[in-house]
């Protein structure tokens, strides 16, 4: 069965943005260094890239390895489609859980009004799907899938936020899991990869 792998940068006191959404804030080092994790990083999930920023990392061409299907909150679509991208991984299919949101948006774009965990759990038992579902955000989303979270693939960067989104809002629910490996970088920058103990 595919699984569902939250993948997403986290500051030290454990937030994926500021108050407003925020997120340019996240110390990217020097030059050099920046470049070398980017290149680095976006070899082994050259899915995240958004679309629009494919062609300049050099990945038009480059086949998925880890990833075929994205699934968003409504927060984290927002910040795309205020500036006008309307389907910001039109390389994957993306899903954006929101009650809100009009069901119209993007003819590349699923909106799910109902029940993400019901959405996550059809998608991990589908046929013939070799590739996996990446959670790239919000935390009340995660919160919400915390239970169909297979894998975590955290950036941690050395940075304290004091306040903004965490990367789990939802209910008091200890959940293990188990370093798989980590990596770390000249900048300050960690990558880590957990498994869930099930």
């Amino acid at each position: 069965m595919r699984k569902l792998v939250y993948y997403i940068a986290v500051t030290l006191d454990g937030r994926i943005a500021g108050p407003g959404g925020e997120y340019d804030f996240f110390p990217a080092g020097d030059e050099e260094q920046g470049a070398a994790y980017s290149t680095w990083v976006n070899s082994l999930y050259p899915e995240t890239v958004p679309t629009a920023y494919r062609a300049a990392a050099g990945l038009t061409d480059t086949p998925h390895r880890y990833f075929d299907t994205v699934v968003m909150g409504h927060g984290t679509y927002r910040d795309p489609l205020d500036s006008g991208i309307t389907s910001p991984y039109a390389h994957l299919r993306q899903y954006v859980v929101s009650s809100t949101l009009e069901p119209d948006v993007d003819p590349a774009v699923t909106v799910v009004p109902g029940d993400p965990l019901a959405l996550v759990r059809a998608l991990k038992r589908e046929e013939n799907a070799g590739l996996n579902v990446w959670l790239c955000g919000g935390g009340k989303l995660a919160g919400a899938l915390l239970p169909e979270i297979d894998e975590l693939v955290v950036k941690h960067y050395p940075v304290v936020a004091g306040a903004g989104i965490p990367a789990f809002d939802g209910a008091f629910d200890p959940t293990v899991f188990d370093v798989a490996e980590r990596t770390a970088f000249p900048h300050g920058v960690t990558l880590t990869r957990l498994t869930a103990r099930r």
